[in-house]
């Protein structure tokens, strides 16, 4: 089967008639690229209208012509044969010594032709199906094992995707050369993949993904893609992680490099904050500048709300403040779309150049500020007449304007079910903590329900698929190495433990400094937090270094232990993970952004988990996962009703510091009356008899 993969083409009568084609050829496994590659050369980029990738024929290149009027195109089709031959010779895995292993065939494809004189006949010249046909026939592939590394190729992410050499592997079995073994395996893009980087929509586009679903490297290959396809095209992209900075401009200046053979041109695009300042560049700067509009920075920003959501009040104040938004990019893409409030992403929307091409991805699970993803309609709002401004629909024989990443490369599934069911709360002691509104998000994010119905009120237990959590990433080693959870008696029998495991890591398990990360989780106390294991560390003479304390943008050092708060481990990854404190996520207030955050740890893993804390908190925590274990890694629960989820939304909301201190002292000294009535000192009579009755009324409707 063909799968076909829509790029920016403006040749429509012969695309839809090439398509026609391809869709009766269920002969042929490959995809059929419309609108790429690009390829770069001295004499500047190269478009190609259409590409065939398959395993019978290799790479078949077509040059689609419009229109009725024959014109001899064989200058054409050598030059493409030239330029793509010329770009695959730069692969080495393409080779068998100096033999390039790759068959390449042009054919101009012109279904606008008819009655051609028998002149005009050439064998690289079709103009209906059966020539197709016969041209296919003739172009047979005799090396099909060559298809992954060409596949790699075409898609410009072999640079990307060369794993780290890894010259001190020398065991067979250490876990150095089971990570060796895991990004190895990684080497394409999947077809899901593939269409978010190449598929562009007139308008808004949407990006969902899992953790690890590779929603970061579609967005920089897309960046390339569409730089390199409009180079006067203006491109913003922008983020929540600053550490992402660094990786954006190496991504794309690989994935630049790849199709046009030269670097990014840094003046047509940006890679800057959401907020911005005037000494740091963002969206939300760059609009009050453009606009003479007050701009707010975060001490300002908190006057102007009671919510903590200071970023979002500054934008919204903007979209009130700014009657008129001038143009200012033509696409604007937005990483972590999950972490931004909606007017910050209305606001990006207003001031794009028609048609308001907005990229945005997310996960909705790995929020740490709130607990959904709205609607394109409650985020971009209606017109006059009541329709909505964006709707975000699939239609055949278009590019997908919403796109679902549902294969996750980098954790396994007793390791995403274990995250996806402490994140949600599912055997959470006091009940399930937080969930999806629609139930068939479940479904888009690669679970299979096993039994049961996903319908409120029902019971329901899901599995992850085989598709969606390809067996590799657990075949290596066992369950309980895969996910480990350990309480200590104190935070030091924690820190000493986990400073012997790393020393185990590099000395004993062959891994990198870069391939271990240690997240805490609360991110206002890692400073404070992690110093004990760093000093553990460091008298065993290891380095290590918080991310982001000597340089916003930098996230991992040569030769150093990256630590890391949960907000700036978000967008990066490692093979062994530790997170640690992990009974600072069990309970309390706030419950679904410790969940949130427990699941966001936890998912940044290619490999192994270790989960550690000390304490009551700690061991209940353990106590939840030992039943997800006890499943079988299956998720089984009752779906809640919206009234159960509105009610879930008001118990574990996020809240401001004075909402936090005046619910905490209010408890407090409730907590002293209810001890002075049962110790005597005070009786229950002594309370006034309107807030005896009151409290009744209160409990009585709470039973």
């Amino acid at each position: 089967m063909v799968k076909v993969i829509r790029g920016a083409s403006g040749k429509y009568a012969s695309t839809k008639s090439l398509l026609e084609y391809f869709e009766n050829r269920n002969d042929i496994e490959g995809i059929l690229y419309l609108g790429y590659p690009i390829i770069g050369s001295v004499e500047g980029a190269i478009n190609i209208d259409a590409m065939l990738v398959s395993k019978q024929h290799g790479v078949v290149v077509i040059d689609l012509c419009e229109g009725v009027t024959v014109e001899d195109r064989t200058d054409i089709r050598d030059d493409f044969y030239t330029k793509v031959k010329s770009k695959l010779t730069d692969y080495k895995s393409l080779h068998q010594r100096r033999e390039l292993m790759i068959e390449i065939g042009v054919v101009t494809y012109a279904s606008g032709w008819k009655g051609l004189e028998e002149s005009e006949r050439s064998y690289d010249v079709v103009t209906n199906f059966k020539e197709m046909d016969a041209f296919l026939a003739e172009q047979e592939w005799k090396h099909p094992d060559y298809y992954v590394h060409l596949l790699q190729a075409i898609q410009a992410i072999t640079k990307i995707r060369t794993a780290p050499k890894r010259e001190n592997v020398k065991k067979e079995n250490s876990r150095g050369a089971k990570l060796k073994k895991l990004e190895e395996s990684i080497a394409n893009l999947d077809h899901n993949q593939s269409a978010a980087v190449i598929e562009t929509v007139d308008g808004p586009q949407r990006v969902r993904g899992l953790a690890g679903s590779g929603k970061t490297i579609v967005l920089a290959l897309k960046v390339a893609y569409l730089h390199a396809k409009n180079p006067d095209w203006n491109i913003a992209v922008t983020f929540n992680t600053r550490a992402l900075k660094k990786q954006f401009e190496e991504l794309i200046t690989r994935f630049t490099y790849e199709h046009k053979r030269d670097e990014p041109d840094w003046n047509k695009i940006k890679i800057i904050q959401a907020w911005g300042s005037p000494n740091s560049e963002g969206i939300y700067y760059n609009i009050c500048k453009a606009h003479n509009n007050e701009y707010h920075d975060l001490n300002s920003a908190k006057h102007l709300t009671y919510s903590s959501d200071y970023f979002g009040a500054v934008c919204r104040r903007a979209l009130r403040e700014i009657d008129v938004f001038k143009p200012m990019y033509d696409v604007i893409l937005i990483d972590e779309a999950q972490d931004f409030s909606k007017e910050f992403l209305l606001l990006c929307y207003e001031i794009l150049k028609e048609p308001k091409r907005l990229i945005f991805a997310y996960d909705e699970l790995q929020s740490l500020n709130k607990n959904s993803m709205a609607t394109p309609e409650e985020i971009f709002g209606k017109h006059p007449n009541g329709e909505p401004r964006v709707e975000l629909r699939n239609e055949k024989d278009k590019p997908k304007q919403d796109i679902i990443l549902d294969v996750c490369y980098r954790n396994s599934r007793p390791i995403l079910a274990t995250a996806h069911a402490l994140g949600f709360g599912i055997h959470y002691e006091k009940g399930i903590v937080q969930m999806f509104g629609n139930e068939t998000l479940w479904k888009d994010v690669g679970y299979d329900v096993l039994e049961g119905a996903l319908r409120e009120g029902n019971e329901v237990k899901l599995g992850r698929n085989a598709k969606s959590s390809p067996a590799f990433l657990e075949s290596h080693s066992p369950i309980d190495d895969l996910i480990h959870f350990e309480s200590f008696d104190s935070e030091e029998k924690q820190a000493e433990w986990i400073a012997k495991e790393i020393k185990k890591n590099i000395e004993e398990d062959e891994l990198r400094y870069q391939d271990i990360m240690v997240i805490h989780t609360d991110p206002f106390t890692t400073q404070d937090a992690v110093k004990s294991i760093r000093g553990n560390l460091y008298k065993m003479g290891i380095n290590s270094h918080v991310a982001g304390a000597a340089n916003p943008d930098i996230f991992t050092e040569t030769d150093s232990i990256t630590f890391t708060g949960i907000y700036r481990a978000k967008g990066n990854e490692a093979g062994m993970i530790y997170l640690i404190n992990g009974q600072n996520c069990y309970g309390g207030l706030e419950l679904a952004r410790k969940r949130n955050i427990l699941f966001t740890g936890m998912t940044r893993s290619k490999a192994w988990v270790r989960v550690t804390g000390y304490g009551e908190d700690m061991e209940k925590l353990i106590e939840e996962y030992e039943e997800i274990k006890n499943n079988k890694f299956e998720l089984e629960f009752t779906y809640p009703t919206e009234e159960e989820r509105q009610k879930m939304t008001i118990i574990n909301r996020d809240m401001t510091k004075d909402e936090r201190k005046k619910i905490e002292n209010t408890i407090g000294n409730l907590t002293e009356i209810i001890k002075a009535i049962h110790s005597g000192d005070i009786y229950l009579e002594d309370l006034p008899e309107e807030l005896r009755h009151a409290l009744k009324g209160i409990l009585d409707n709470e039973s």
